[in-house]
Protein backbone atom coordinates (compact mmCIF):
# COMPACT_ATOMS: atom_id res chain seq x y z
CA UNK A 1 0.00 0.00 0.00
CA UNK A 2 1.76 3.62 -0.71
CA UNK A 3 2.25 5.37 1.91
CA UNK A 4 2.96 9.42 2.25
CA UNK A 5 4.66 10.86 5.23
CA UNK A 6 2.55 14.36 5.68
CA UNK A 7 5.13 16.55 8.30
CA UNK A 8 3.03 19.01 10.46
CA UNK A 9 -0.59 17.88 9.18
CA UNK A 10 -2.35 18.82 11.82
CA UNK A 11 -1.81 22.40 10.92
CA UNK A 12 -4.21 24.31 8.44
CA UNK A 13 -2.79 23.17 4.98
CA UNK A 14 -1.25 20.28 6.32
CA UNK A 15 -4.63 18.91 7.53
CA UNK A 16 -6.71 19.70 4.43
CA UNK A 17 -3.65 17.88 2.65
CA UNK A 18 -4.31 14.55 4.51
CA UNK A 19 -8.07 14.49 4.11
CA UNK A 20 -7.57 15.60 0.47
CA UNK A 21 -4.95 12.82 -0.15
CA UNK A 22 -6.65 9.81 1.68
CA UNK A 23 -10.12 10.77 -0.34
CA UNK A 24 -8.54 11.00 -3.78
CA UNK A 25 -6.26 7.89 -2.74
CA UNK A 26 -8.20 5.42 -1.57
CA UNK A 27 -5.01 2.53 -1.92
CA UNK A 28 -3.14 4.52 -0.01
CA UNK A 29 -2.02 4.99 3.48
CA UNK A 30 -1.05 8.35 5.13
CA UNK A 31 1.29 9.18 8.63
CA UNK A 32 0.96 12.36 9.80
CA UNK A 33 4.01 13.16 11.97
CA UNK A 34 3.21 16.69 14.16
CA UNK A 35 4.03 18.05 17.33
CA UNK A 36 1.36 19.80 17.95
CA UNK A 37 2.28 23.09 19.27
CA UNK A 38 -0.58 26.16 19.94
CA UNK A 39 -1.70 25.98 16.22
CA UNK A 40 -1.76 22.01 16.02
CA UNK A 41 -5.08 21.07 15.91
CA UNK A 42 -6.21 17.27 16.11
CA UNK A 43 -9.84 18.25 16.29
CA UNK A 44 -9.34 19.37 12.25
CA UNK A 45 -8.77 15.43 11.12
CA UNK A 46 -11.16 13.59 13.95
CA UNK A 47 -13.57 12.47 11.28
CA UNK A 48 -10.08 11.29 9.01
CA UNK A 49 -9.24 8.92 11.75
CA UNK A 50 -12.63 7.73 12.74
CA UNK A 51 -13.34 6.86 8.17
CA UNK A 52 -9.76 5.55 8.02
CA UNK A 53 -8.78 4.11 10.93
CA UNK A 54 -6.69 1.12 8.74
CA UNK A 55 -5.52 4.15 6.40
CA UNK A 56 -4.35 7.09 8.55
CA UNK A 57 -1.70 7.16 11.36
CA UNK A 58 -0.69 10.00 14.01
CA UNK A 59 2.63 10.14 15.88
CA UNK A 60 3.59 13.28 17.75
CA UNK A 61 6.66 14.54 17.03
CA UNK A 62 9.30 17.18 16.05
CA UNK A 63 10.98 17.59 12.43
CA UNK A 64 14.20 18.49 14.15
CA UNK A 65 14.20 14.91 16.00
CA UNK A 66 15.92 13.39 13.01
CA UNK A 67 16.29 10.11 14.86
CA UNK A 68 12.75 9.59 15.11
CA UNK A 69 12.15 10.71 11.84
CA UNK A 70 14.54 8.25 10.22
CA UNK A 71 12.93 5.46 12.24
CA UNK A 72 9.56 6.58 11.17
CA UNK A 73 10.57 6.58 7.02
CA UNK A 74 12.64 3.07 7.65
CA UNK A 75 9.45 1.79 9.39
CA UNK A 76 6.73 2.94 6.80
CA UNK A 77 9.04 3.19 3.94
CA UNK A 78 6.42 6.20 2.46
CA UNK A 79 6.99 6.93 -1.28
CA UNK A 80 6.86 10.48 -0.55
CA UNK A 81 7.71 12.82 2.58
CA UNK A 82 5.72 16.27 2.41
CA UNK A 83 7.31 19.17 4.69
CA UNK A 84 3.82 21.56 6.48
CA UNK A 85 5.47 21.85 9.39
CA UNK A 86 6.91 25.21 10.11
CA UNK A 87 6.09 28.20 12.43
CA UNK A 88 3.99 30.59 10.30
CA UNK A 89 2.26 33.70 11.77
CA UNK A 90 4.18 36.97 10.82
CA UNK A 91 3.42 38.88 13.98
CA UNK A 92 4.69 35.78 16.47
CA UNK A 93 8.16 36.16 14.65
CA UNK A 94 8.58 39.56 15.44
CA UNK A 95 8.07 38.50 18.98
CA UNK A 96 9.74 35.28 19.37
CA UNK A 97 12.26 35.43 15.97
CA UNK A 98 14.32 32.57 17.60
CA UNK A 99 11.77 30.19 17.82
CA UNK A 100 10.95 30.59 13.80
CA UNK A 101 14.38 29.77 12.78
CA UNK A 102 15.00 27.19 15.00
CA UNK A 103 11.92 25.01 13.83
CA UNK A 104 12.14 26.53 10.51
CA UNK A 105 15.79 26.25 9.38
CA UNK A 106 17.00 23.81 11.69
CA UNK A 107 14.06 21.52 11.79
CA UNK A 108 13.62 21.41 7.81
CA UNK A 109 17.51 20.89 7.92
CA UNK A 110 17.17 17.50 9.90
CA UNK A 111 14.20 16.40 8.37
CA UNK A 112 15.93 16.86 5.32
CA UNK A 113 18.70 14.52 6.85
CA UNK A 114 16.61 12.17 8.00
CA UNK A 115 15.04 11.55 4.71
CA UNK A 116 18.26 11.16 3.23
CA UNK A 117 19.69 8.51 5.62
CA UNK A 118 16.65 6.63 4.90
CA UNK A 119 16.88 6.79 1.24
CA UNK A 120 13.54 8.41 1.09
CA UNK A 121 12.07 8.13 -2.86
CA UNK A 122 10.78 11.31 -2.57
CA UNK A 123 10.93 14.75 -0.36
CA UNK A 124 9.26 17.67 -1.41
CA UNK A 125 8.47 21.26 1.15
CA UNK A 126 5.95 23.79 1.66
CA UNK A 127 6.93 27.42 1.20
CA UNK A 128 6.22 30.47 0.37
CA UNK A 129 5.64 33.35 -1.65
CA UNK A 130 7.17 35.68 1.27
CA UNK A 131 11.05 34.16 1.06
CA UNK A 132 10.69 36.95 -2.47
CA UNK A 133 10.51 39.94 -0.20
CA UNK A 134 7.69 42.12 -1.12
CA UNK A 135 6.78 44.55 -4.24
CA UNK A 136 5.49 48.18 -5.03
CA UNK A 137 1.64 48.50 -4.70
CA UNK A 138 1.98 49.79 -7.96
CA UNK A 139 4.64 47.41 -9.39
CA UNK A 140 3.53 45.35 -12.88
CA UNK A 141 6.44 42.70 -11.62
CA UNK A 142 5.42 39.65 -10.54
CA UNK A 143 7.91 36.66 -8.41
CA UNK A 144 8.90 33.83 -10.77
CA UNK A 145 10.96 30.85 -9.67
CA UNK A 146 14.36 32.31 -10.13
CA UNK A 147 13.51 35.97 -8.38
CA UNK A 148 15.90 37.04 -5.61
CA UNK A 149 15.03 35.95 -2.09
CA UNK A 150 14.70 39.14 -0.48
CA UNK A 151 13.22 38.21 2.94
CA UNK A 152 11.98 41.72 5.04
CA UNK A 153 10.95 39.75 8.65
CA UNK A 154 12.21 37.05 10.90
CA UNK A 155 9.40 34.90 9.50
CA UNK A 156 10.57 35.62 5.76
CA UNK A 157 13.56 34.86 6.44
CA UNK A 158 13.31 31.61 8.43
CA UNK A 159 11.25 30.54 5.29
CA UNK A 160 14.25 31.54 2.83
CA UNK A 161 16.46 29.18 5.14
CA UNK A 162 14.30 26.07 4.90
CA UNK A 163 14.60 26.46 1.00
CA UNK A 164 17.56 26.78 0.82
CA UNK A 165 18.62 23.73 2.73
CA UNK A 166 16.21 22.01 0.93
CA UNK A 167 18.41 23.04 -2.41
CA UNK A 168 21.79 22.27 -0.75
CA UNK A 169 20.63 18.72 -0.29
CA UNK A 170 19.46 18.16 -3.61
CA UNK A 171 22.45 19.44 -4.96
CA UNK A 172 25.11 18.24 -2.24
CA UNK A 173 23.86 15.09 -1.25
CA UNK A 174 21.24 14.07 -3.93
CA UNK A 175 18.01 14.33 -1.51
CA UNK A 176 15.25 14.50 -4.64
CA UNK A 177 13.57 17.15 -3.56
CA UNK A 178 11.31 19.93 -5.02
CA UNK A 179 10.03 23.12 -3.57
CA UNK A 180 6.91 24.82 -3.71
CA UNK A 181 6.23 28.52 -2.94
CA UNK A 182 2.47 29.60 -2.67
CA UNK A 183 0.58 32.80 -2.39
CA UNK A 184 -1.83 33.28 0.86
CA UNK A 185 -4.39 30.42 1.44
CA UNK A 186 -7.70 30.42 2.58
CA UNK A 187 -10.27 28.13 3.15
CA UNK A 188 -11.53 26.08 6.75
CA UNK A 189 -9.38 24.82 9.31
CA UNK A 190 -7.34 27.73 9.23
CA UNK A 191 -6.22 28.67 12.78
CA UNK A 192 -8.01 31.88 13.97
CA UNK A 193 -5.10 34.32 14.15
CA UNK A 194 -5.04 34.50 10.59
CA UNK A 195 -6.40 37.54 8.88
CA UNK A 196 -9.54 35.98 7.23
CA UNK A 197 -10.31 33.46 10.34
CA UNK A 198 -9.91 36.29 12.70
CA UNK A 199 -12.06 38.64 11.17
CA UNK A 200 -14.64 36.13 10.84
CA UNK A 201 -14.71 35.04 14.17
CA UNK A 202 -14.36 39.44 15.57
CA UNK A 203 -17.52 40.03 13.29
CA UNK A 204 -19.25 37.16 14.85
CA UNK A 205 -18.64 38.67 18.15
CA UNK A 206 -19.63 41.74 17.33
CA UNK A 207 -16.52 43.36 17.76
CA UNK A 208 -14.23 45.40 15.74
CA UNK A 209 -11.84 44.13 12.61
CA UNK A 210 -8.48 45.84 13.47
CA UNK A 211 -6.87 46.92 10.04
CA UNK A 212 -3.63 47.91 10.00
CA UNK A 213 -3.35 51.60 8.82
CA UNK A 214 -1.66 50.38 5.61
CA UNK A 215 -4.86 48.84 4.70
CA UNK A 216 -4.43 48.95 1.29
CA UNK A 217 -1.59 46.51 1.40
CA UNK A 218 -2.45 43.36 -1.05
CA UNK A 219 -2.33 39.46 -1.06
CA UNK A 220 -2.88 36.90 -3.57
CA UNK A 221 -5.52 34.56 -2.20
CA UNK A 222 -5.33 30.72 -3.30
CA UNK A 223 -7.97 28.39 -1.73
CA UNK A 224 -5.80 25.49 0.52
CA UNK A 225 -7.94 22.53 -1.89
CA UNK A 226 -6.30 24.42 -4.95
CA UNK A 227 -2.85 24.19 -3.35
CA UNK A 228 -3.35 20.65 -2.34
CA UNK A 229 -4.19 19.40 -5.95
CA UNK A 230 -1.13 21.40 -7.12
CA UNK A 231 0.97 19.66 -4.45
CA UNK A 232 -0.71 16.47 -5.87
CA UNK A 233 0.69 17.06 -9.20
CA UNK A 234 4.03 18.09 -8.36
CA UNK A 235 4.59 14.74 -6.17
CA UNK A 236 3.54 12.89 -9.08
CA UNK A 237 4.67 14.68 -11.97
CA UNK A 238 7.42 17.43 -11.14
CA UNK A 239 11.23 17.04 -11.35
CA UNK A 240 13.27 16.96 -8.73
CA UNK A 241 15.67 20.08 -8.09
CA UNK A 242 12.73 22.44 -9.58
CA UNK A 243 10.85 25.03 -7.53
CA UNK A 244 7.06 25.50 -8.09
CA UNK A 245 5.14 29.03 -7.69
CA UNK A 246 1.75 28.16 -6.60
CA UNK A 247 -0.82 31.25 -7.20
CA UNK A 248 -4.02 32.20 -8.38
CA UNK A 249 -3.40 35.77 -9.46
CA UNK A 250 -6.23 37.15 -7.57
CA UNK A 251 -5.37 39.83 -5.69
CA UNK A 252 -7.06 41.46 -2.97
CA UNK A 253 -6.27 44.34 0.06
CA UNK A 254 -7.27 44.08 3.43
CA UNK A 255 -9.64 46.39 2.76
CA UNK A 256 -11.30 44.46 0.17
CA UNK A 257 -11.49 41.44 2.51
CA UNK A 258 -12.44 43.93 5.47
CA UNK A 259 -15.50 44.93 2.99
CA UNK A 260 -16.75 41.31 1.84
CA UNK A 261 -16.82 40.07 5.26
CA UNK A 262 -19.24 43.35 6.65
CA UNK A 263 -21.52 42.17 3.55
CA UNK A 264 -21.60 38.73 4.50
CA UNK A 265 -22.44 39.73 7.80
CA UNK A 266 -24.51 42.62 6.75
CA UNK A 267 -22.75 44.87 9.08
CA UNK A 268 -21.42 48.51 8.40
CA UNK A 269 -18.23 50.10 8.13
CA UNK A 270 -18.20 50.99 12.02
CA UNK A 271 -17.13 47.50 12.21
CA UNK A 272 -13.66 48.65 10.90
CA UNK A 273 -10.89 50.66 13.20
CA UNK A 274 -7.66 51.17 12.18
CA UNK A 275 -4.72 50.19 14.33
CA UNK A 276 -0.72 50.65 13.77
CA UNK A 277 1.12 48.57 11.23
CA UNK A 278 3.60 45.30 12.66
CA UNK A 279 7.01 46.02 11.82
CA UNK A 280 8.26 44.76 8.76
CA UNK A 281 4.69 44.99 7.27
CA UNK A 282 4.92 43.78 3.60
CA UNK A 283 3.22 45.79 1.04
CA UNK A 284 2.31 42.90 -2.10
CA UNK A 285 3.09 39.64 -2.98
CA UNK A 286 1.57 38.20 -6.55
CA UNK A 287 3.46 34.64 -7.76
CA UNK A 288 3.84 34.02 -11.57
CA UNK A 289 2.68 30.58 -11.72
CA UNK A 290 3.16 29.95 -15.49
CA UNK A 291 5.59 27.15 -14.70
CA UNK A 292 2.98 24.98 -12.80
CA UNK A 293 0.43 25.93 -15.30
CA UNK A 294 2.57 24.87 -18.48
CA UNK A 295 4.39 22.05 -16.95
CA UNK A 296 2.02 20.10 -15.11
CA UNK A 297 -1.09 21.31 -15.88
CA UNK A 298 -2.68 23.16 -12.55
CA UNK A 299 -5.00 25.65 -13.05
CA UNK A 300 -6.93 27.20 -10.09
CA UNK A 301 -10.06 25.59 -9.58
CA UNK A 302 -12.55 27.28 -6.98
CA UNK A 303 -13.85 30.81 -7.60
CA UNK A 304 -13.30 33.20 -5.17
CA UNK A 305 -16.43 34.66 -4.70
CA UNK A 306 -17.65 30.75 -4.04
CA UNK A 307 -15.14 30.10 -2.41
CA UNK A 308 -14.86 32.77 0.13
CA UNK A 309 -18.15 32.62 1.01
CA UNK A 310 -18.08 28.82 1.88
CA UNK A 311 -15.07 29.48 4.06
CA UNK A 312 -17.31 32.23 5.69
CA UNK A 313 -20.41 29.79 5.95
CA UNK A 314 -17.41 27.25 7.61
CA UNK A 315 -16.64 29.40 10.32
CA UNK A 316 -19.89 30.30 10.81
CA UNK A 317 -21.13 26.58 11.54
CA UNK A 318 -18.71 25.07 13.22
CA UNK A 319 -18.36 27.54 16.39
CA UNK A 320 -16.94 23.86 18.27
CA UNK A 321 -14.27 23.83 15.98
CA UNK A 322 -12.82 27.27 16.68
CA UNK A 323 -13.78 27.95 20.10
CA UNK A 324 -11.41 26.35 22.15
CA UNK A 325 -8.61 27.86 20.08
CA UNK A 326 -9.52 31.19 21.02
CA UNK A 327 -7.45 30.37 24.68
CA UNK A 328 -4.34 29.77 22.38
CA UNK A 329 -4.14 33.11 20.42
CA UNK A 330 -0.93 35.02 21.70
CA UNK A 331 -0.85 37.91 19.91
CA UNK A 332 -2.98 41.00 20.11
CA UNK A 333 -2.95 42.89 16.73
CA UNK A 334 -4.31 45.62 18.15
CA UNK A 335 -1.85 46.63 20.19
CA UNK A 336 1.27 47.14 18.03
CA UNK A 337 3.30 50.34 18.64
CA UNK A 338 4.92 52.32 15.93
Amino acid sequence: MPTIFVAGGAGFIGSNFVRYWLETYPEDRVVNYDLLTYAGCLESLADVAARFPDRYTFVRGDIANSHLCRHLFEAHQPQWAVNFAAETHNSRAVVNPGLFFQTNVLGTQQLCQAALDAGVPRFHHISTCEVYGDLPLDSPERFSETSPYRPRTPYNASKAGADLAVRAYHETFGLPATISNCSNNYGPYQFPEKLIPYFILRLAARQKMPLYTSSRNRREWLHVLDHCRAIDLILHHGQPGETYNIGSGLELDVEQIADRLLDEFGLDSSYKTYVPDRPGHDRRYLLDSTKIQRQLGWQPAIDFDQGFHDTVHWYREHRDWWAPLLKRLEIDEAAWKS
